[in-house]
């Protein structure tokens, strides 16, 4: 109990120092609580075509190689929706939490993902990817609400919310970059 009182204080004192901030793809993270769900709102700018940020953010099963997932497969694929299948860890205290999840996105080419989750661990999890063109970058737009299914103080899901999430869009940005070259050829 007084360790999981210290997490409650660290975790609290986190939220007021884990603020919007930028880096080098003007990474912007923000978290607002609504009730008992958050709604997240997040972008990032990579030098890369529409085409191939679209083609980054449809590789579902590439997706098991972000922080925190685990495992990321296609379920079935009818026409322009795609039933996915993740398995998601993060780690609290040195204690692993394991989330599973059951999305369905529908896609609109070059342009929006929408995804809604149909089964899993969180009570609601429905959001979208928007892409838009700027000179030489793609802007990635992440909108989402989320109601986790869980006792933990909602303070605290906030903080991971917001260090897990900004740690996954660090990280999409910097590979989706790295990726310009290898997605070329589906884009010609």
């Amino acid at each position: 109990m007084k360790q999981l009182f210290y997490f409650f204080l660290i975790a609290t004192c986190g939220v007021v120092l884990a603020q919007e901030s930028t880096s080098a793809y003007d990474l912007k993270v923000a978290v607002t609580r609504a009730s008992d769900r958050f709604q997240v709102n997040a972008s990032y700018e990579v030098p890369i075509t529409l085409c191939e940020a679209f083609a980054f953010i449809t590789d579902y099963e590439g997706a098991k190689n972000l922080p925190g997932v685990v495992d990321s497969k296609v379920l079935s694929r009818s026409g322009n929706k795609v039933k996915v299948a993740r398995l998601l860890e993060e780690r609290i205290l040195f204690i692993p939490f394991e989330m599973r999840s059951e999305l369905e996105y529908v896609e609109i080419p070059n342009k929006t993902l929408l995804f809604e989750q149909f089964s899993g661990d969180t009570k609601y999890y429905k959001g979208s990817w928007r892409l838009f063109s700027e000179k030489d970058f793609t802007t990635f737009k992440y909108d989402a609400q989320i109601e986790p299914n869980s006792l933990v103080p909602s303070a605290v899901i906030e903080y991971f919310i917001k260090n897990i999430l900004r740690r996954q869009f660090e990280y999409m940005a910097e590979v989706a970059s790295l990726k310009k070259s290898a997605s070329l050829k589906n884009c010609r």
